[in-house]
């Protein structure tokens, strides 16, 4: 039941908003000051405040102002008396709305439910970046992850390209969101293109974009992946495996900050940082000729190399109880814990699929054991491809 509080001075105002909220299933408290409405504001939460603008003592652009110092609340302004600037003020200063004394009952219901509504979506919201921000942050405290942490936060503030080397599975993504993550570009978008997943005849709209007729099934225009990440970061995740022709037009593009269509003629500028990862040796691919050696040099003012899981065993129990978690979470089940030999017994293995082949495990163990994952159960259930 969402709870509602509100300050006026007069007694009658609140009794009868008291009375209409309550009709509506709202739970109730008022206030006849500022400084008691912030005493209660202290001691609990709300989903919503009505504030009368002319009070004794500490007036409701006041209260608005020592409210907005510690909560997002949404604050519903009431007064018969209040000018345009008054109005102007207070919304600078963050009210949700103003409504004028007497209030039109369906309008502040109304009002009242869209703030309500506004407040949940603000609070789903929150709750989902941080869901989102614990799946992809970087656990591990070896020698080697430090390292690359330190060099993400040398790196990331600034708009350096970066390459991101390292066998499949090692978290390449991870240091790429890393980066966006610590940049400038952070209120931005971060837009992923797997270059391996696209075929090649395909790749080039997937990043240009195309114009309407452009091809056989290009019915309408269509935005890149450039344009879209216009002001953020644009990750080229698996590089290496994109054709000649399109690697052509992203040296282009990071050359003139500009990029055309598919089937069109008009240059558009776009602001991008490029992110790039491959797990395979681009100068070993330049020598074969399947690689541009002036986009690896474009590429690479920066290289970051994420070490495999073998040569970080130390972070395996960070690994193993933050995985443990999220699974355990997402399943609806207690968190099992792991007996230390268990954990001994997963360090000893060589994780040739590194960090998400550690993941897999870790999830079927969940699945088919107990509230205790013994060393037995690691071997019999592990089964990873050393």
């Amino acid at each position: 039941m969402p709870k509602i509080l509100i300050i006026d001075d007069e007694a009658p105002i609140r009794r009868v908003l008291r009375e209409i909220l309550e009709n509506e299933s709202y739970q109730v408290f008022d206030a006849s000051t500022g400084m008691e409405a912030l005493q209660q504001i202290k001691e609990q939460d709300f989903d919503a405040i009505f504030c009368d603008i002319k009070m004794p003592e500490m007036d409701g652009i006041e209260v608005l102002e020592a409210i907005r110092q510690d909560s997002d609340v949404p604050v519903i302004m009431l007064s018969g008396h209040a000018t345009v600037d008054t109005a102007v003020e207070a919304f600078k200063k963050g009210v949700y709305d103003f409504i004028q004394k007497p209030p039109d009952l369906n309008r502040l219901l109304l009002t009242l439910r869209n703030a309500l509504e506004k407040k949940n979506l603000a609070t789903e919201n929150k709750i989902l970046k941080k869901a989102i921000k614990l799946q992809h942050q970087m656990i591990g405290e070896s020698a080697p992850m430090l390292a690359v942490k330190d060099m993400i936060e040398k790196v990331a503030p600034t708009n350096a390209r970066v390459l991101i080397t390292g066998e499949n599975g090692t978290g390449k993504e991870l240091v790429a969101r890393q980066l966006h993550e610590l940049s400038q570009r952070t209120s931005g978008p971060f837009i992923e293109v797997n270059c391996a997943a696209i075929p090649a005849e395909l790749i080039e709209s997937q990043l240009f974009g195309h114009e309407k007729g452009s091809f056989t099934s290009a019915i309408k225009q269509k935005k890149g992946d450039f344009e879209l990440a216009d002001g953020g970061t644009l990750f080229l995740d698996e590089i290496g495996d994109m054709s000649l022709s399109a690697q052509a037009k992203v040296l282009r593009a990071l050359q003139e900050n500009k990029i055309v269509r598919v089937g069109g003629e008009k240059e558009i500028p776009v602001n991008v940082r490029i992110l790039a990862a491959t797990n395979k040796n681009l100068k070993v691919e330049i020598e074969k000729g399947n690689f541009r050696e002036d986009l690896y040099h474009r590429l690479s003012v920066i290289v970051i190399n994420v070490p495999p899981l073998r040569e970080r065993k130390d972070d395996i129990p960070l690994l193993v109880q933050n995985f443990v978690e999220l699974i355990a979470q997402d399943m609806g089940k207690a968190t099992p814990k792991f007996e230390p030999d268990a954990i001994e017994t997963l360090q000893q293995y060589q994780w040739t699929g590194n960090i998400r082949e550690l993941h897999n495990i870790v999830e079927r163990l969940v699945i088919l054991c107990g509230s205790t994952i013994t060393k037995d159960e690691v071997v019999r259930f592990g089964n990873p491809l050393n």
